[in-house]
């Protein structure tokens, strides 16, 4: 299920195969003193101006509090939620690889890259954080190919921080149903409990019940959604699937393709219109599932249901600040 919203999102993750003006910045950083420098201007939530120097980079992870944040400090189990632009540089050019600013917001979590986890420790809610990555802290000298990044290059990420949220993180609101009357029932403990029932009969078509009213606004198609879920099999009553078990919630942007690091159908059409805050069991069949083919990597034939219970952490648009 961990599909990610940004091609170039993965870049981010090994285990998949930033001076400036508009705040008081902390201008602290990390890396030999004469290095080449890269500078960034630009308020915090505009796009910034990255200036990357025409020479070669240096071999020396470079961090920089451009701009200082007034929130609270990030703890290193937590997930970030923020904007970013990210540059390859290679040799004596450079280029840019990806920028959310024009579209949503990304979530950094899971196991990042070296030079991405030191960017952003201690970082707070805020702040804008240039990191310069060498090789040995971004791709070494495999490079990523599928990211466009050659053996040796580096990586110029500008970050600014949104918002963080805890690997515990869970929704809080009314409780409205547990289920039941032929559905799974589940309980209100974090991460919920689910009961499949006994010579139950999987519905034919997609189900999507809330368990837990959110107050939020209804989450619409096009916007990052942060979540915790949990997924289990009807056929084996067996949880193939969990965002804590990989640390953090998950992110991904609703109504997004398959194709291009979308989730299933049966989240898509099941999640939409539901409020932020809610709890949400969707019961899945095959069609709105992994279809025929099923999933051999998850247990997953191509005849079982899926049952999500997802917790609705957070919705955001194009320019979240």
């Amino acid at each position: 299920m961990r599909r990610f919203a940004f091609l170039f999102t993965s870049m981010m993750l090994a285990a998949l195969a930033l001076a400036g003006c508009g705040g008081s910045a902390g201008n602290s950083s990390s890396g030999s003193s004469s290095a080449p420098k890269v500078t960034v201007t630009g308020a915090f939530g505009t796009v910034p101006k990255v200036t990357i120097p025409s020479q070669k980079a240096g071999a020396t992870l470079q961090v920089q509090h451009v701009i200082a944040g007034s929130g609270a400090t990030v703890p290193s189990t937590d997930a970030v939620l923020g904007n970013y632009v990210a540059y390859i540089w290679s040799g004596s050019t450079h280029k840019l690889a990806q920028s959310t600013y024009s579209t949503v917001p990304a979530l950094f979590g899971g196991h990042l890259l070296t030079g991405l986890t030191d960017a952003l420790k201690d970082a707070r809610v805020g702040e804008r954080v240039l990191a310069v990555l060498p090789p040995k802290y971004g791709y070494g000298t495999q490079g990523n190919t599928s990211g466009g990044v050659k053996p040796g290059d580096t990586l110029v990420f500008v970050i600014d921080v949104i918002k963080a949220y805890a690997a515990t993180a869970a929704v809080t609101g009314k409780t409205v149903s547990t289920g039941g009357n032929g559905l799974p029932t589940v309980t209100s403990a974090n991460p919920p409990q689910i009961t499949i029932p006994k010579n139950g009969t999987a519905p034919k078509t997609l189900v999507s019940k809330t368990l837990i009213q959110g107050t939020g606004p209804a989450v619409k198609s096009g916007q990052q959604l942060i979540v915790q879920y949990v997924g289990m099999n009807w056929r084996t009553s067996q949880i193939f699937d969990a965002s804590e078990k990989d640390g953090d919630p998950y992110g991904f942007v609703l109504g997004l393709p398959s194709a291009q690091g979308g989730v299933i159908q049966g989240w898509t059409t099941g999640l939409e219109g539901k409020k932020v805050g809610s709890r949400v069991m969707l019961v899945i069949p095959p069609k709105d599932g992994y279809g025929s083919q099923g999933s051999s990597q998850a247990g997953i034939k191509g005849t079982d249901t899926l049952v999500f219970v997802i917790d609705i952490l957070g919705a955001y648009g194009a320019h979240s600040t």
